[in-house]
């Protein structure tokens, strides 16, 4: 099996595994005008074949061959690390991101698809937006897991100790302060939207009214200045958040 893809890589590969054409076909279009790699598998083998030749950033799993089909590919995908440890082969990337889409969005299945290893669960057919918000949070988290160190100018964050430094000073950041640099971190510049942040750091799986993560981001902007002048914390009113 050809090597995991590096994060740096351009553009990302997205694997869509769905046999309805009208489903899977404006998905992998609308992938590649946002500038992804995609590629489209009908069946679970054809997926293999696919992952086999490219592995591939982020598998999007949808209606396959039969009911249970795609979460038996996801559990097949979430055991490849073990597979590669035991020396066998396998034809997933370890730590690939996973999100399942299904017609059922009852709690039951939300259950089965969380519990088989899904990162998110979409319904299907999915909102294409909703779709590139939550692909591009699941791919930028895997990034900065596999980056290990984040160095933006003055600021550095170790993410095997839990530990960021601005101009070799230690900050004290709560644990949610320290999530909420380390996801900005992952994209400096980017204007993050607050459902997005809300979603990746608190886990609200939809958007809520609460002053939470304006509160969060204040103390990290405060905390950050009292190291150095900078402005890194930026607040775009009505908008969300960005790091410098």
């Amino acid at each position: 099996m050809t090597a995991d893809r590096d994060c740096a890589e351009d553009p990302p590969l997205v694997l869509v595994a769905e046999q309805d054409e009208l489903i899977a076909r404006p998905l992998v279009d609308q992938l590649a005008a946002d500038g992804y790699g995609a590629q489209l598998a009908r069946t679970s083998e054809h997926a293999r074949a696919l992952a086999r030749a490219d592995p591939p950033h982020l598998a999007l799993l949808g209606e396959l061959e039969n009911p249970q089909a795609a979460l038996e590919l996801l559990r097949e995908i979430r055991g490849g690390g073990l597979l590669k440890r035991r020396g066998a082969a396998s034809s997933w990337p370890e730590g690939l991101p996973v999100i399942v889409m299904s017609p059922q969005v009852e709690e039951p299945d939300l259950l089965r698809a969380f519990d088989a290893g899904a990162d998110d669960f979409l319904a299907r057919p999915p909102s294409y937006l909703e779709l590139r918000a939550r692909l591009r949070t699941l791919l930028l988290r895997t990034c900065v897991a596999r980056a290990r160190l984040v160095e933006i100018g003055a600021l550095a964050i170790d993410l095997d100790a839990h530990v960021a430094t601005l101009y070799g000073r230690p900050l004290r950041l709560r644990r949610l302060e320290y999530e909420l640099l380390v996801h900005l971190a992952g994209e400096p510049q980017r204007v993050f939207a607050k459902g997005e942040l809300l979603r990746a750091v608190w886990g609200y799986p939809t958007p809520v009214s609460t002053r939470t993560l304006d509160s969060h981001a204040s103390r990290l902007r405060r905390k950050l200045r009292e190291q150095g002048d900078e402005q890194w914390v930026v607040n775009l009113r009505g908008v969300g958040y960005r790091l410098i």
